[in-house]
């Protein structure tokens, strides 16, 4: 367990969009399980937030055959939203999670534009802090991806939702388009509160041995540190095109690279692939951005955000 929270981390807290948050440092969905699993680990409540796995209307067993494999410097996944359903979440998981005192965010994906503003209407809820809308899935075979590459569609399923739900709204962009900066401005012109970049990468790997894909579903989202000049490319892009804070996320391994996505102008970031090395890495990102802000002499990590730009 790292060190406990303590007066210097007043340095950290922040705001994002009303939530409250000690730390700007969040764990990314589909990495961090519901958070109670690494309550061994992690202070659970020193995190900014924890982004649940993602949830879906109906129970999903997920996709076929192989799921994850390792690449050079990251990993592809192709887990197909597996989940037990909103029902459950809501019943079951939900209350088990007020124990932890962690703000949570939960990821919502639909097959229809419906679907999303049923989610968001469910979930509206104490004990729920905002809704992140997963638009950009590379790893299923209907909506996600769909959603995710065209502006109208993107900005459709904000707009629903937001009727929905009095919860801030996150959009979560894929990086999977040919313009990033179209997508930012659709989805806040539609309404997001803040948006989150970037969602996976779509890749592949084929077996030479048997001549034939790795992967269960053929393609798969790529993440891990090799995604994180392109991460924050994207960030930075968006950051000087939108009003609208933005969560960065993709490849963050260590506080340095947490620290440049906050000078690219992200207001907080997200840890994924990371924590399936080091299930306590998030911790020693918020000594370290800690550490970084101490060093200069700075009271608030308010005061790195979008220096870079």
């Amino acid at each position: 367990m790292s060190r406990a929270i303590n007066m210097a981390d007043k340095r950290l807290h922040t705001n994002l969009a009303g939530i409250y948050m000690n730390t700007p440092v969040l764990t990314a969905s589909g990495t961090f399980g519901f958070g109670e699993e690494f309550a061994e680990f992690v202070d659970l409540s020193r995190l900014g937030g924890v982004m649940v796995k993602g949830t879906t209307l109906k129970p999903r067993r997920g996709n076929e055959g192989v799921r994850i494999t390792e690449t050079p410097m990251g990993m592809l996944n192709c887990i197909g939203l597996e989940n037990p359903g909103v029902d459950v979440f809501l019943q079951e998981t939900l209350p088990r999670l007020a124990n932890y005192n962690m703000n949570v965010i939960v990821n919502i994906s639909g097959s229809t534009v419906e679907e999303y503003g049923i989610l968001a209407e469910m979930l509206d809820v104490p004990g729920v802090a905002a809704i992140e809308l997963n638009v950009s899935c590379p790893n299923v075979k209907e909506g996600g991806i769909v959603f995710g590459t065209d502006p109208k569609a993107a900005a459709a399923v904000v707009k629903e939702a937001k009727v929905h739900t009095k919860k801030p709204v996150i959009l979560k962009l894929s990086p999977n388009v040919t313009d990033i900066v179209t997508m930012a401005k659709a989805v806040e012109d539609a309404g997001a509160d803040i948006i989150s970049l970037i969602n996976t990468l779509l890749g592949m790997e084929i077996n030479i041995h048997t001549q034939k894909p790795t992967l269960g579903n053929v393609t798969g989202g790529l993440s891990g540190p090799c995604v994180k000049p392109v991460a924050l490319r994207m960030v930075y892009q968006v950051a000087k095109a939108v009003n609208v804070p933005l969560i960065g996320m993709g490849g963050i391994s260590c506080a340095e690279d947490a620290i440049e996505f906050l000078l690219a102008g992200a207001s907080a970031v997200a840890v994924g692939t990371a924590n399936f090395n080091d299930p306590m890495v998030t911790m020693k990102i918020c000594d370290g951005i800690n550490d970084y802000l101490a060093q200069r002499h700075l009271e608030s990590v308010q005061d790195i955000i979008g220096a870079a730009l």
